[in-house]
């Protein structure tokens, strides 16, 4: 059942390209009554959920069944004493209960607020003490239940905790709690502009700051699924992440199922590319979606296949290398559409059309938003010229932007600056308006005059088969202002010598202009890593 047509006004070019988008959404607006009871009401017995387990066991659960475990999980928590405003927080992995949650939470108007299993007892308390969760939803898989007691215990007020999945001393039981309760419930007032979820960004240049989205953001995904991730009515659609993060909220959930496709939670610990493979074809899913670390991964261990169903294929998260998408791409004859937005924002550019995608770009601007280029004195860049990525705005409410920092106005305010939104991400774009990603403006190396974007010196690093993984700094230099370092882990068979280190250095050097050699490489057995995966380029700088 496809909804989304009835929350936005489309318009397109002579090709069938998207050129405006507006969406409209009513003052009530609430996901979980107006997208997911509404179809449960009209074709309660829709896939809404495909769950896989790794060891290959899975479980179809449809709109009828999401909309009245949901319910269920409302009425407990209603009972518990959750109200509106409340937060409420889940660690739930891919599990399936993490959709009858999220959705109870949306029903009552309390708010989401997902983090990953991942999670260390500091980051646990230090996430507990800024949000004060009433309650927590915790896996009872590996030992994130032990770190969840133990920082629930440092602080100054009681707070439920709740195992998903099992027994134990210190936790409700959600099988046993929630059975019995009633499935049914009358619809409770919500405002569009209430708050719905908060995410906690990754932390890669200090503290993860709380970001709240209200209750329009769902009706922002509608973009994300449609013509970037291109699911289908009747279709199958695999994100792979995990529900602490906001990917999720980008493709497991809203624009999905606005749009009139299941979505897919495939629930593993390790990832095993084959195991992948196999997923999609034996369930013949028909879009997928993945960071650029997955579709890496998959071409080290040359393992590129042939799909029978799929026919869309997305990814966004960090740089994508043009050779992967090349090899991707003669394997499979499937274009990855790359796209970029923050927790903080929906999709604000992607690569909506196959005839128009380009290999290494991010895409075009979505029409969501008024997307601009500028360099530090404010004016617009030039084709070429690289620039932050920012979003004009008349009155701060774009849809899908986020709408405050948990207890930190000042940030907010600085990151808004003159009715712009500053994403703090540089990028460049051609002459045809493709923009094409550099990292955060903060990562971007000044040497010799000349400014360089780490990703363009990492793609080609990454080309050379000595390199696994690699990123690249900017270190202070006498003459240069600063020159470039590249911390190196280097492929499997290889070990740190000084012939291996000229060999990386003569291979990326010559195909780079020389601003943009690499002076000084370093090895390392692993890259410092934030709790979603990516460089801790911070933790870096403080080694250099």
């Amino acid at each position: 059942m496809v909804i989304y047509k009835d929350y936005c006004k489309e318009g397109f070019d002579s090709d069938g390209r998207l050129v405006s988008f507006e969406a409209i959404c009513p003052d009530d607006f609430n996901f979980a009554y107006d997208v997911v009871s509404r179809i449960a009401s009209c074709s309660p017995d829709e896939r809404a959920l495909l769950y896989i387990k790794s060891d290959g066991e899975y479980r179809n659960i449809s709109f009828g069944e999401m909309d009245r475990e949901s319910n269920r999980v409302a009425n407990y928590l209603l009972e518990s004493g959750v109200r509106k405003g409340d937060r409420v927080m889940t660690i739930l992995k891919r599990h399936y209960e993490y959709w009858f949650v999220a959705l109870a939470l949306h029903k009552i108007g309390a708010i989401l607020l997902p983090a990953t299993h991942m999670l260390t007892l500091d980051d646990l308390d230090y996430r507990m003490r800024l949000s004060k969760p009433k309650m927590i939803f915790v896996t009872s898989e590996g030992d994130v239940r032990e770190r969840v007691l133990k920082a629930a215990r440092r602080q100054d007020y009681p707070i439920g905790l709740m195992l998903v999945r099992g027994e134990e001393d210190g936790f409700l039981s959600y099988e046993r709690e929630i059975k019995g309760v009633s499935d049914k419930l009358e619809r409770i007032p919500t405002s569009s502009s209430d708050p719905m979820v908060m995410y906690f960004t990754s932390g890669t240049t200090g503290h993860p700051k709380g970001l709240i989205h209200d209750y329009r953001y769902p009706l922002s995904h509608i973009i994300t699924a449609r013509y970037w991730q291109r699911v289908k009515e009747g279709g199958v659609h695999l994100s792979i992440a995990e529900t602490g993060w906001a990917k999720a909220s980008w493709g497991k959930i809203y624009g999905q199922w606005l749009c009139g496709s299941a979505v897919v939670a495939y629930d593993f610990d390790n990832f095993d590319p084959r195991m992948l493979l196999s997923v999609i074809n034996n369930h013949k899913l028909t879009s997928f979606c993945a960071p650029p670390t997955v579709f890496r991964y998959m071409a080290k261990k040359n393992i590129f296949s042939s799909f029978d169903s799929l026919e869309s294929v997305s990814s966004a998260g960090e740089k994508m290398e043009e050779s992967i998408s090349k090899a991707f791409f003669d394997k499979t004859g499937l274009v990855i559409h790359e796209g970029y937005g923050q927790s903080e924002t929906a999709l604000i550019i992607g690569n909506f059309y196959s005839d128009r995608a380009k290999g290494g770009s991010i895409g075009y601007k979505s029409p969501l938003y008024d997307v601009h280029l500028i360099k530090e004195d404010g004016s617009e860049c030039k084709p070429f010229e690289l620039g932050e990525i920012v979003i004009y705005s008349k009155d701060r409410r774009d849809i899908g932007v986020f709408t405050s920092y948990l207890d930190s106005p000042e940030q907010y305010s600085y990151v808004w600056r003159d009715g712009i939104y500053h994403t703090g991400d540089a990028a460049y774009r051609d002459e045809d308006g493709a923009f094409f990603f550099h990292g955060r403006n903060d990562d971007i190396i000044k040497t010799g005059g000349f400014r360089v974007g780490p990703g363009e010196v990492e793609s080609e690093l990454l080309k050379s088969p000595l390199v696994h993984e690699c990123c690249v700094l900017g270190i202070p230099d006498s003459s240069r202002g600063q020159a470039i370092k590249a911390y190196v882990v280097l492929a499997d068979g290889y070990l740190p010598s000084r012939e291996v280190e000229n060999e990386i250095k003569s291979f990326t050097n010559s195909n780079l202009a020389e601003y943009k050699w690499i002076r000084k490489i370093e090895f390392i057995s692993q890259l410092p890593k934030t709790i979603s995966g990516k460089i801790n380029r911070a933790e870096l700088r403080m080694r250099r």
